[in-house]
């Protein structure tokens, strides 16, 4: 064995550099990632990079070669990431402090820029955070409390994706959904006082509304009543003598039927009063 080790050593060291520098020169790229070739510093090239076309198993992951000790592999990440907003306090429109949790979706779609301006997803995350916050703040600023709880909410989230997406993209990032987990007025004496001001605004509007439907009602009555006196006088045009035999007779139901019984009238019978009874013109 020893003679075999200094009759080819020469050759086995060969071997083994040989071996060293090809396995150095293979990097395996999963599905998951997408890499970076980076010489002396900058990148120049990408493995698997990201393509909304591609189907899976056909986007070029796999057994890649690199030019041992002058090239790097960075790894980005491909898939659908998140980022997280706890606790932000924001000031709407109609000066309400709420307490915000939200959350953004993005993807690395151009890794290569990715590298240059952020080099790490912590690093990005660290980039997009401000960001988010203060389109957030921006976006539910122009709004009121109540409107985040109606359809409008959806509206104020695709503007503050298309906003935090804009600035997003300048490192190599892509905003796919921007939504709101919480979005709450603070605990303790803010809460109270909003819930007080809430309550009086829609006690506020009721009688508002209570108001406008007594002015409604004394109109459509009037109306009523006019109506009424003009089919009156219709019919008294038409019909003078009806008419006179008509109210004859309601006023005898206002008096006979619908009294009390507590009063007494002592009339004659040839009262005018009773020209009906005697059936007279």
């Amino acid at each position: 064995m020893i003679d075999i080790w200094q009759k080819y050593r020469i050759p086995l060291i060969a071997i083994g550099v040989v071996l060293a520098a090809l396995a150095s020169s293979i990097v395996v790229v999963p599905e998951s990632h997408q890499g970076v070739v980076i010489r002396t510093g900058k990148p120049v090239r990408t493995i698997n990079s990201f393509a909304p076309d591609q189907p899976f198993g056909q986007t070029g992951a796999g057994i890649e070669f690199r030019i041992p000790f002058a090239e790097q592999v960075q790894m980005v990440d491909r898939r659908i990431l998140s980022l997280d907003m706890e606790g932000e306090t924001v000031l709407s429109n109609d000066q309400q402090r709420l307490e915000v949790n939200a959350y953004a979706r993005f993807r690395i779609f151009d890794p290569v820029l990715f590298v240059e301006r952020s080099g790490s997803e912590a690093q990005l995350r660290n980039q997009l955070e401000p960001i988010l916050t203060s389109v957030l703040r921006q976006e539910l600023g122009r709004r009121t409390f109540a409107s985040l709880l109606t359809p409008e909410r959806g509206t104020a989230m695709v503007s503050i994706r298309n906003s935090l997406d804009r600035q997003a993209r300048q490192y190599g990032a892509q905003i796919l959904d921007v939504r709101i987990k919480r979005a709450d007025l603070p605990q303790g004496t803010p809460l109270q006082a909003a819930f007080t001001r809430m309550q009086s605004d829609r006690q506020e509007e009721a009688e508002t509304i209570r108001a406008g439907g007594r002015r409604d009602a004394q109109i459509i009555r009037a109306e009523a009543r006019a109506e009424a006196a003009r089919i009156y006088a219709d019919a008294y045009g038409k019909d003078p003598e009806f008419y006179d035999f008509y109210r004859g007779m309601q006023s005898y139901r206002q008096t006979f039927l619908q009294g009390d019984g507590e009063s007494s009238m002592v009339l004659s019978e040839d009262n005018e009063y009773f020209r009906q009874f005697r059936g007279q013109p």
